[in-house]
């Protein structure tokens, strides 16, 4: 499971490296402005205004340097529970937007979801290499439901292991397009954590996590539905 620790932005040094800086400078000014008061002319005197507008200045600095520092504080809290998030869906079934799915074990799941009743639909699948391997006409109903593959093609050979493409297209009773979105659907077994968004690893897939629509326990197989059924 490829899971990076986490650690501290660059921001974060820039933030200290900063704050380092206005402190020194702080200490400087105010060594500088007791020297002056100590040896000022007492028929000159030093304004006194010039020197609070400073002071005021440097709080101010200060008071964002703390506010930056507490900002990136509450970020990396939120990048831990992201992360924390992501892990606990190994080992969980999820569906995610998407056309493509492992073909293991004997079959292949997608999920899929259609806006109204399909009277003719036709499903391809293709392999990795763009080919189509399997097609199949039928009707679906409205709403969601799931689609299982053999693995076998329409040449009647069985297809190797491997990633899979699918795409649905239908009409209803009218002769009008219905549209049709897929899911694919799998068991999570890794995160990674190396891009900018966690990506699930789900048999050979990655699936960004922002894409997944729902998750469940592995404790039933999925109900399955074909066209046509």
């Amino acid at each position: 499971m490829a899971v990076d620790g986490v650690s501290s932005s660059s921001s974060s040094s820039a933030v200290s490296s900063a704050r380092s800086t206005i402190a020194g400078n702080f200490d400087t000014f105010l060594s500088i402005l007791t020297t002056q008061l100590k040896n000022q002319n007492p028929l000159d005197p030093l304004d006194t205004n010039q020197f609070t507008a400073q002071l005021v200045q440097f709080s101010g600095v200060e008071q964002q340097l703390k506010t930056n520092e507490f900002l990136e504080a509450l970020l990396l809290n939120t990048q831990t529970s992201y992360r924390a998030d992501a892990v606990s869906y190994i080992g969980k079934e999820v569906t995610a937007s998407g056309e493509t799915a492992e073909l293991k074990d004997g079959g292949a799941y997608w999920a899929y979801n259609a806006a109204t009743n399909v009277a003719n639909a036709t499903v391809t699948i293709k392999d990795a290499s763009g080919q189509v391997v399997y097609t199949e006409s039928g009707s679906l109903n409205a709403g969601p439901g799931n689609f299982l593959w053999d693995g076998m093609g329409s040449d009647g050979n069985k297809k190797p292991d491997g990633v899979y493409t699918i795409s649905i297209k239908g009409t209803n009773l009218a002769g009008n397009e219905v549209k049709v979105s897929t899911s694919s659907v799998g068991v999570v077994t890794a995160v990674d954590f190396s891009g900018a968004e966690p990506m699930l690893t789900v048999g050979k897939n990655k699936v960004a996590l922002s894409d997944v629509t729902s998750i469940r326990q592995v404790d039933t197989p999925p109900a399955e539905e074909k066209a046509g059924s």
